[in-house]
Parts: structure tokens; C-alpha cells; sequence
């Protein structure tokens, strides 16, 4: 029970904190929500959404799970999907896998789990197919964060083909799907893929899924005519936006 009064004390200040810098930043929010993104990340606790992408309630709508696995026929993630696109209208549709992921290492292996071992098998396709690319990996870790981003690939690839994005883009409108993975070791976000927009976009992202293309940022795809903040950018705007708010609170973040 003192862990869990914890958590309730922690929201009494946090949520004094707020309206002590601003009376009406609870009223803002509560009336409605116009989030620019659709986060769809693992549920692992070292990886909190809001936290890693320095976004405030609000901006961010989310959906997680174990191994951040899209699958069309998995209701949760469908209809969290469609009411982002269809009804929320959000502008990016992010995947975000994590290295390290204890939901990719079982898909690794040969260990049975029992239940989630039917969540994990679109997981160990990915391992499978891509066999002659993973067994020339000698180092053990570099071979389990490789399946983690192609992982993301797959996953996004999943979504790319799903009836609520292809819809949107046959109606021109977005949102753009992007792949990050997060390094849990220096907690920054890395693109895997970047401003998928189209069907011809979604098509070159199956290419790479199974193409054993090396890791690292790719070229932007689509018809994106803005800037993308890629690689060590992105991470020292989302760094710089958590430091602003560390020195406006005197030192302790908004969570």
C-alpha cells in the first residue's frame, strides 16, 4: 500500500504544480482533445510516451502493448487507430519499439510462455524471415536490437495496410506513419522510417522490412515538402523541450 499512496501523493503535487503555474491548465484540456499524434509504442514501464517524446496532455494519443505489435485483427489497436485518424484527425501515426524489449527477446527464443506466445508469433516471423540477415549478426545484442527494428518495420508495414490509413490516403489526406525505436540506454528516439505517406511509400517499406537494409535513419519517403528533424536533431529538440520545462519548474519535470 505505500507504493500505491505514492503514486496518489505524487499526483496531488504534480497537479498543484500545474495550477500553480497556470489556474486554468486542467479547464484547457478538459474539454476537448486535438493530439497532432497517434503514439503506438510497448507497455513496458521504461518506456512512458509522454515522457521520452516531451509532450504534454493532450498531444499525444496513445496506444500500447507488449512488443508494440500492430495487428488487423486485434479490435484494441484497430479501433484506438480509427478514432485517431477518422475522429481525432492526427496529422502522424508513430510506431515505437524499444532496444532491449523483453516482448522481441521471447520471440527469439524457443521457450514457450503460454498465452502471449500467440501475441508474439507475428514477432517470430519477422526472426524467421529474416534468418540469413540475423545469423551473419555474430554479436548477440546486435542481433536482438536488429529484430527490434524490424520489428518496427513490420509493424509499420502492418499499419501501412490497414483499411483506416489506406482510406485516408485514397481521400488525400495524411496522417504520415513513422518508425522510431528507443534507446533505453541514452533515452534517445532513432528513426527507422520516416514520412510514409503513400501506398508507393508503404511499398518501398515492405522492400526494407525483409531487405536487410542496415540500421540508422532512411531518406524521408513520400511527398513530404517540410523539413523532418532526423537522427541527433530530433533528440536535441525533444532534450531541449524537457530542459525548458526542468528550468521553468525549478528542477522537477511537468509529469
Amino acid at each position: 500500500m505505500e507504493n500505491f499512496r505514492k503514486i496518489i501523493q505524487h499526483n496531488r503535487e504534480w497537479a498543484a504544480a500545474m495550477k500553480a503555474e497556470d489556474p486554468d491548465y486542467f479547464e484547457k484540456r478538459a474539454s476537448r482533445q486535438e493530439p497532432h499524434f497517434l503514439y503506438i509504442g510497448c507497455s513496458d514501464s521504461r518506456v512512458p510516451a509522454n515522457v521520452v517524446t516531451g509532450t504534454e496532455p493532450g498531444e499525444l494519443f496513445v496506444h500500447r502493448n507488449i512488443a508494440n505489435v500492430v495487428l488487423p485483427s486485434d479490435l484494441n489497436v484497430m479501433s484506438v487507430l480509427q478514432y485517431a485518424v477518422e475522429v481525432l484527425d492526427v496529422k502522424h501515426v508513430i510506431v515505437t519499439g524499444h532496444y532491449n524489449c523483453g516482448g522481441v527477446k521471447a520471440a527469439m527464443g524457443n521457450q514457450s510462455y503460454g498465452l502471449v506466445d500467440l501475441w508474439l508469433q507475428p514477432i517470430r516471423n519477422v526472426v524467421r524471415w529474416n534468418k540469413p540477415e540475423l545469423e551473419q549478426i555474430e554479436d548477440e545484442q546486435a542481433r536482438f536490437d536488429r529484430v527490434v527494428e524490424l520489428n518496427v518495420l513490420e509493424q509499420l508495414y502492418h499499419l501501412s495496410e490497414t483499411p483506416v490509413i489506406q482510406n485516408a490516403w485514397e481521400k488525400g489526406k495524411r496522417p504520415l506513419l513513422h518508425g522510431l525505436v528507443y534507446d533505453i540506454h541514452e533515452g534517445l528516439l532513432r528513426e527507422i522510417a520516416t514520412g510514409v505517406d503513400s501506398q508507393e511509400a508503404a511499398d518501398a517499406l515492405a522492400q526494407r522490412r525483409q531487405s536487410g537494409v542496415p540500421a540508422g535513419p532512411p531518406p524521408v519517403m513520400g511527398r513530404l515538402t517540410q523539413p523532418v528533424l532526423a537522427g541527433d536533431a530530433l533528440a536535441d529538440a525533444i532534450a531541449q523541450r524537457v530542459m525548458d520545462r526542468l528550468n521553468v519548474t525549478g528542477g522537477s519535470a511537468k509529469r
